[in-house]
């Protein structure tokens, strides 16, 4: 089977990641460009990756994306820009034939999230967003555990993303906290733990209603939000995400509770078990608390490996990544739905109709 040939556009704060699983997949995969506006930094990137494999690859590095796919035999594309460009890049390069693997948020509006799922279906492309975390070891302990319904009824699930983001991270990239390019720190820190609370809740929505606001940073969007989600299924969600802790990171927490279990999972990227208790004593607290990741070397975990990996089985097997399109929209939408929510004052019911980041632009620019 051969080698699937990647290239990374976009090569800033989060590319090292995906330099990262691609030298730890090496035997499948194997970067032949990178790609940013800013040529020195697909350099470092090509460099980066060149250090890690050894000498003797060839990397090309380009700051149009349009002329690397003219240019290079590609298959795969990972795009790791501001997220504002998701869309736009990812139609593109699927319209060439290409499978992209995109970094979250999949876009900033539901008709953008749906018209990218339409054109990989439309091409035949395979489709990932990347969610990595849902791969995390714990995480998959708690989804089995969830799927063998150890739970019981579930009753609720939270959520508790509590980050400092001081004004230097935001000045370091201006796009940062803007409504046309990102959001604020529900969109851009807290989906990752919004998609795991979704994904073991029961995934289909019926209600969102939101309090957010910026209190103490500069920037357009919320520097805290405050969820709450009612599932088809009965069950709440309650998501607590800031940007405001002092003076450092505090917790990021996922915790479900059923009628039958209670399972909190933290570390630094939801990766240790910190709570693990059922009424059937199917496994030994104690030892399950003990069989635990280490923490890795970021908030971003060790999950980028693993995504491409079941990417990269995706597209030679024929069958879809765990977090294709339609997985990949559903943190989004309640987090857009957030902030309809945000602006109206009043709760938000799904199916929800087209919303995007620019509504709220527009709104608070008046």
């Amino acid at each position: 089977m051969k080698k699937l040939k990647f290239a990374i556009i976009g090569c800033g704060r989060i590319s090292y990641k995906h330099v990262e699983g691609l030298v730890n997949n090496r035997e499948e995969a194997v970067l032949v460009a990178t790609c940013d506006v800013d040529i020195n930094k697909a350099a470092e990137k090509k460099k980066e990756y060149i250090e890690k494999m050894g000498e003797g690859f060839v990397v090309n590095t380009y700051s149009d994306y349009k002329e690397m796919l003219e240019k290079e035999d590609i298959d795969v594309i990972t795009i790791a820009t501001e997220s504002g460009y998701h869309p736009e890049i990812a139609i593109y390069c699927m319209k060439k034939g290409k499978h992209a693997v995109v970094e979250k948020p999949m876009a900033l509006s539901v008709e953008d999230a749906d018209e990218m799922i339409r054109v990989s279906k439309e091409n035949n492309v395979k489709l990932s967003i990347c969610h990595q975390n849902r791969f995390n070891k714990p995480i998959q302990q708690l989804r089995k555990a969830i799927e063998e319904n150890r739970f019981g009824k579930l009753v609720n699930g939270t959520a508790r993303i509590l980050w400092n983001r001081n004004m230097g991270y935001y000045e370091q990239a201006p796009w940062r906290g803007t409504w046309r390019q990102d959001g604020g720190t529900l969109m851009n820190q807290c989906i990752h733990n919004i998609d795991l609370l979704q994904w073991m809740m029961g995934g289909e929505i019926d209600t969102v209603y939101a309090q957010c606001d910026t209190f103490l940073r500069d920037i357009e969007a919320e520097d805290f939000g405050a969820i709450l989600v009612r599932f088809k299924n009965g069950a709440i969600g309650i998501i607590e995400g800031s940007a405001c802790v002092y003076p450092k990171n505090l917790e990021e927490t996922l915790s479900i509770f059923g009628q039958n279990g209670t399972a909190c999972i933290g570390g630094l990227a939801v990766n240790r078990i910190e709570t693990w208790r059922f009424e059937d004593n199917k496994d030994n607290e104690d030892e399950i608390l003990k069989a635990q990741e280490d923490d890795p070397d970021s908030v971003y975990g060790k999950g980028h490996t693993p995504l491409f990996k079941n990417v990269i089985d995706a597209i030679n097997n024929g069958n879809e990544p765990l977090i294709n399109g339609e997985e990949g929209k559903k943190a989004m939408s309640i987090i857009l739905a957030a902030y309809k929510s945000r602006l109206t004052g009043m709760p938000v019911k799904f199916p929800m109709e087209d919303f995007s980041t620019l509504e709220m632009e527009k709104a608070y620019s008046k």
